[in-house]
């Protein structure tokens, strides 16, 4: 009976001791904290499973020159804040947590961004997003088409461009114009108050 006692005392303990942890102590929930003990393991072996299961195969669309440009232009503007251009890292993607990844440096044994990962798994991060991280998902956001394009892009990241996506993935963005140009309606699509 103390057995049984003693055990159902300390399960109580533990989730009582985190609320007051999580309450009263100090949690890293801002960018700059450490990490949790074994957080990145936690988060890594559960997201990297449901991917594997989840992924398409391959890819519906080709590495075309008109898929690639238009890869390259959704990039540009949904992508390149976070993960940054061809030879210009994001000024902030330093400062989130985790950092976002370069997707034009080139890292592990010069693989440029994630062009070493399957196509389908890029795919499958783009349309869903990951949780605990500023990965947005685009899945309500980008049409499949867009989606797919931007994923062989990024699948031939280290592999030579047309000339027009070289360009686009090169050129410095310009915040104060892409913010105009969002923040001014066109004829076409007034402004609903």
């Amino acid at each position: 009976m103390k057995f049984l006692l003693g055990l159902v005392v300390g399960l109580l303990i533990l989730p009582i001791a985190v609320m007051i942890y999580l309450r009263v102590g100090h949690p890293p929930v801002a960018v700059a904290d450490r990490p949790f003990l074994l957080e990145k393991q936690i988060v890594r072996a559960p997201l990297q499973t449901r991917i594997e299961k989840e992924m398409p195969a391959s890819a519906p669309i080709e590495a075309s020159g008109t898929n690639l440009t238009t890869g390259a232009q959704v990039y540009r503007e949904e992508c390149a804040g976070c993960h940054g251009l061809y030879g210009r890292p994001s000024a902030y993607a330093a400062h989130m947590y985790p950092k976002a990844p370069q997707l034009w440096a080139p890292h592990r044994n010069g693989v440029v961004g994630v062009s070493d990962d399957p196509v389908g798994e890029t795919e499958w991060k783009v349309v869903n997003g990951i949780r605990l991280t500023g990965m947005p998902a685009f899945g309500k956001v980008l049409n499949a088409t867009q989606i797919w394009q931007v994923s062989v892009l990024l699948k031939n990241a280290g592999q030579p461009m047309p000339a027009d996506v070289t360009k686009l993935l090169t050129t410095p963005l310009d915040y104060g114009a892409e913010a105009a140009a969002v923040a001014t309606p066109s004829p076409a699509q007034p402004m609903n108050h």
